[in-house]
């Protein structure tokens, strides 16, 4: 098949963002207003604070001293009259959990730095919070708010975890896996993961408001947490912009988690991760379900991905839904995976509605990966691809996914998808992008409707592997690969309708009949 030898791109890719121009050392005083986004979302404003200031070195707390009982009374007692600012000024500080109260800015002051306990009882009583998605009565957060309207965490400061070897790091994260740690019908008051008399331990978020309204998080660094960093639950008009975090090293040390809220801006953030960076969430399993709440009408742009799993990713909590999330002007550079979907067979709901543009990856191991199954660890036999599973309330549904305008500079391969098979992942559109990898494409296993269209790849590897999959469209896309040609491996009885054109110029793949494609493209050579 002879493909074109013109570039199929070159319009909409000339001002795709560079490092420079993203991240929290890019980040505007001011907040400019959320265009593009093909779904509505209110322009989201800072919270205001009245003038009340009270600086906390002001009333005797000391630095060697917990400032715990002396913060919280003061947040206390602005909030009762009416609101303002706390000010945690230059220097060292240590403290248990901090509880914020309506109305109040908890403004952390550059030199600021302010160490975490490392022991369960600094985290007590129990407060109602969500690990992993699942409702529980546990630690919480190191900074955290439940029912508050009006509140912030802001300024030049640094958040700290405890050091590495406290003893709250040395507890098993629960017993097992959540879903299998807590009865789903059990009563939340029930659900007491306390560390206390032998009871399971989930260890503290490091900025966690749940069932919260108008939520500033905004300049602030976080170093070495214990779990996830920022992570807003049921929350309603949240702002987090121009933060830092670096949890390289720690298990399931997430950056930014968007735990079933909606109407989320967040803008100018740079994250260096143990686990995903940006990530989205809607509850799991039965227990999600029950609660049903979605995550929703979500902006990410102007922010840098560095190091971490992900550097955007939908799940794998998926239960209530994820849906109407815009992506754009940002950086993923040295990420394992650039744009990332993950659920499993029992984790309910899905992800629907989203459009990423305008994105730069670089050093990525894989640009674009959409893992639908997981692994024996945490769901058992369901990570077994066969047999198909009869659908149910669990069922998660993938689709309506849309990424286009991107530059991947470097990849050690473009994408791979493996979805479940009783509900194949539906409905991917990536579109008008430029992209050099060393493998091109490893897996298209169980998809109904996936089309690339508008692109240049350069790549070492000529191999496209297709299992169960049907409705696949390359439409105008320009290889550089070895030979010059296209080796396409199709197996499984439902792959069908499988199709590269370029052109008046049209090939149709089959089962029994792969196609090995000549006389490719030069367009993209190597060495520009």
């Amino acid at each position: 098949m002879s493909l074109s030898c013109q570039s199929n791109t070159g319009t909409g890719l000339e001002d795709i963002v560079v490092i420079k121009q993203v991240g929290a050392s890019a980040t505007p005083d001011k907040i400019v207003p959320i265009e593009g986004a093909p779904f509505n979302i209110p322009q989201l404003k800072r919270p205001t604070f009245p003038e009340l200031t009270i600086n906390i070195g002001d009333k005797g707390v000391k630095s060697n001293t917990p400032i715990t009982p002396m913060i919280n009374q003061i947040i206390e007692e602005v909030s009762r009259k009416g609101g303002g600012t706390v000010i945690i000024p230059e220097g060292k500080w240590q403290s248990g959990r901090i509880t914020l109260k309506s109305n109040v800015n908890l403004h952390l002051a550059e030199g600021a730095e302010v160490e975490f306990a490392g022991n369960a009882e600094a985290y007590l009583p129990a407060v109602f919070t969500r690990h992993e998605g699942i409702e529980i009565m546990g630690p919480g957060s190191f900074i955290y708010a439940n029912g508050e309207n009006n509140i912030a965490v802001t300024g030049k400061g640094t958040i700290y975890g405890p050091s590495l070897d406290a003893e709250i790091r040395q507890r098993p994260n629960g017993n097992t896996v959540v879903e299998n740690d807590i009865l789903a019908h059990a009563a939340i008051q029930e659900r007491v993961f306390d560390g206390m008399e032998s009871r399971g331990f989930y260890k503290p978020k490091t900025i966690s408001p749940i069932n919260c309204t108008n939520v500033l998080i905004e300049g602030i660094t976080m170093e070495r947490s214990t779990f996830w960093n920022v992570c807003p639950i049921y929350c309603e008009n949240v702002i987090i912009r121009g933060i830092t975090v670096n949890s390289i090293g720690i298990p399931s040390g997430d950056g930014i988690d968007i735990e079933s809220c909606k109407n989320v801006l967040i803008e100018y953030c740079t994250l260096n991760c143990g686990d995903d960076c940006f990530t989205l969430k809607a509850g799991r399993a039965e227990d999600g379900l029950r609660v049903g709440k979605p995550t929703e009408n979500v902006v990410i742009r102007y922010s840098l991905a560095q190091k971490g799993h992900g550097g955007i990713t939908c799940g794998s909590e998926t239960a209530g839904g994820i849906k109407n999330v815009y992506v754009h002007d940002c950086v993923f550079d040295g990420t394992q995976v650039g744009i990332r979907f993950k659920t499993r067979r029992n984790r309910a709901g899905g992800v629907y509605d989203v459009l990423y543009e305008k994105i730069r990856m670089t050093n990525v191991e894989e640009a674009f990966k959409w893992d639908l199954l997981g692994s024996k660890r945490y769901v058992g036999e369901l990570a077994e691809r066969y047999p198909p599973r009869a659908i149910n309330k669990l069922t998660p549904v993938i689709k309506d996914i849309h990424i286009r305008n991107f530059i991947i500079e470097s990849a050690d391969k473009i994408l791979s998808i493996n979805g479940i098979p009783e509900i194949p992942c539906k409905n991917v559109l990536i579109e008008n992008g430029k992209i050099n990898s060393e493998k091109l494409i490893g897996a298209l296993n169980d998809v109904d409707g996936f089309t690339m269209r508008n692109i240049d790849i350069l790549a070492e590897d000529n191999r496209i592997n297709i299992l169960d999959s049907r409705n696949i469209l390359f439409e105008n896309v320009n290889f550089t690969v070895p030979n010059n040609e296209i080796l396409t491996d199709i197996k499984g009885d439902k792959s069908q309708n499988i199709i590269l054109q370029n052109g008046d110029s049209k090939t149709v793949c089959t089962r029994e009949n792969p196609i090995k494609v000549k006389k490719l493209s030069q367009v993209f050579p190597k060495g520009q």
